[in-house]
């Protein structure tokens, strides 16, 4: 399937205030360069990028019409931690709205935040690209970024330790994918002594 980025990049331009949208644009190159490093789908990682963030700067009405268009129903910790309710609100938008029917588009959308167990290729890109695109100046940006330039499982590795230490140091609630997406690097990427 082809899609229409172009399309795409002037939707976001409408929905999300500048900020937002350059993260989105910025999120998108660093899909795109780890696409092609790693071996995934160019097109795919630019859409799932572009998009990631696509009702970000949404309202909680909003968030809640989509999610039930597409028959979608957050649990009640997602519902009360308002910074998930885009990444399901988004996978249902560009699903209902934009007819892009691409599970692993839509999954890479949904899960980049929380991350999740089993995570496909794509999935785990665009989770990584936006935590290093370049508009990021976070304390760790420069940690974050050589251990994804040093391969996939350092980069994912680090970012599931900086997600779960961050969340606990916050006293915020771990999502249960996160801490499944944290058991399943280490059992997959970490190897015993």
């Amino acid at each position: 399937m082809t899609y229409n980025v172009d399309g795409y990049i002037n939707l976001i331009k409408t929905r999300l205030s500048e900020y937002r949208f350059h993260h989105s644009v910025c999120v998108a190159e660093s899909a795109v360069a780890l696409a092609k490093r790693f071996g995934a789908d160019e097109e795919k990682a630019r859409v799932a990028g572009i998009l990631h963030d696509v009702m970000k700067e949404a309202s909680l009405e909003e968030h809640l019409a989509e999610c039930e268009k597409a028959g979608v129903q957050m649990s009640e910790l997602e519902l009360k931690n308002k910074k998930l309710h885009h990444q399901i609100s988004g996978a249902a938008f560009v699903k209902c709205e934009l007819g892009i029917e691409d599970e692993d588009i839509i999954n890479a959308i949904r899960f980049h935040t929380t991350a999740r167990e089993n995570m496909s290729l794509l999935e785990q890109i665009i989770y990584l690209a936006d935590y290093i695109s370049d508009d990021r100046d976070y304390e760790d940006v420069d940690v974050m970024r050589r251990k994804v330039s040093q391969g996939l499982e350092s980069g994912m590795l680090y970012a599931m330790r900086y997600t779960i230490v961050d969340l606990a140091n916050h006293a915020r609630p771990i999502h249960p994918d996160t801490v499944n997406a944290y058991n399943w690097v280490i059992n997959s990427f970490v190897k015993e002594d």
